[in-house]
C-alpha cells in the first residue's frame, strides 16, 4: 500500500516534469519576445540580428559580425506573422519530443549546430548580400534529427519524410524562402543526431562531446574561410 503523501509526491513530480521550463519553451519564449521587439516602431532589432554572408566578407565594407550566424534564428519577417508562427509551432511539436529523447544539453547542441549549418549553407549557396531571417534552418535540423532518432528506434518515418520533402520543395519554389538554410540545417541536424545516437552509452560521452565539437569547429572554419581567401 502507498500513503496519501506518497501519491501526492508522485503527482507533484509528474506535474513538475510536465510544466517545468524546458529548453524548447525557453527558445520559443525568447524568439517570440524578440519578434515583439521587431514590431516596435523604429525598431532596429531585425537589422541587428539578421544574417548575410556580407558580414563575414571584409571586402563588402560591412563590419565583421560572425555572431549573426546564430542570432539569425531569433528574428523573423515582421511583415509575415505566419513565418514565426510556423517555426514556433514546429519547434513546439518536435522540440519537446526530441529534447525528451536525447536530453536538454544535446537538444540545444542540435538546435545551435543546425542554425550554424543553415547559415554556412547560405554563405556558399547564397548571394553575398542575401539577408536571411528565421529559425527555419534550426527547425529543419530538428526534423532531420527527429528522423535519425526515430529510425534508430524502429519507428515509421514515412509521414515525416513526406513532410520534410514537401517543405523543402516549397523552399525551392517560393523565392523569398532561403532553401539554402533549410538544406544546411537539415543535413547538420541529421549529422549531429547520428553522432548522438551512435555514442549514447555512458562510456562514450567523451567521444560524443569530441565529435560534436569537431562538427562545430568544421562549420565555423567553413564559415570563416571566405573571409581569408
Amino acid at each position: 500500500m502507498t500513503s496519501a503523501g506518497d501519491r501526492s509526491a508522485r503527482v507533484w513530480r509528474r506535474f513538475r516534469r510536465t510544466f517545468a521550463p524546458s529548453a524548447t519553451y525557453a527558445l520559443i519564449t525568447a524568439t517570440l519576445l524578440v519578434f515583439l521587439g521587431q514590431l516596435l516602431p523604429g525598431s532596429r532589432v531585425t537589422d541587428a540580428l539578421l544574417f548575410s554572408p556580407a558580414y563575414l566578407l571584409p571586402e563588402t565594407g560591412l563590419p565583421f559580425e560572425p555572431w549573426r550566424l546564430l542570432t539569425v534564428a531569433l528574428v523573423h519577417s515582421p511583415q509575415l506573422i505566419l513565418h514565426v508562427a510556423f517555426n514556433m509551432v514546429a519547434l513546439w511539436m518536435f522540440g519537446q519530443q526530441l529534447e525528451s529523447a536525447i536530453g536538454t544539453g544535446r537538444f540545444l547542441a542540435v538546435y545551435a549546430l543546425s542554425t550554424l549549418g543553415g547559415s554556412v549553407a547560405v554563405v556558399y549557396l547564397g548571394a553575398p548580400f542575401q539577408g536571411v531571417v528565421g529559425a527555419s534552418g534550426a527547425v529543419f535540423g530538428l526534423l532531420g534529427a527527429f528522423f535519425i532518432v526515430a529510425r534508430k528506434v524502429g519507428a515509421n518515418t514515412v509521414g515525416l519524410v513526406v513532410m520534410i520533402a514537401l517543405n523543402l520543395g516549397i523552399g525551392f519554389v517560393v523565392r523569398s524562402i532561403s532553401w539554402q538554410a533549410h538544406v544546411g540545417g537539415l543535413l547538420t541536424g541529421m549529422l549531429a543526431a547520428w553522432i548522438i545516437v551512435e555514442t549514447r552509452k555512458r562510456s562514450q560521452r567523451t567521444r560524443q562531446a569530441v565529435l560534436l565539437g569537431a562538427v562545430t569547429v568544421a562549420l565555423l572554419a567553413a564559415a570563416f574561410v571566405p573571409a581569408f581567401v
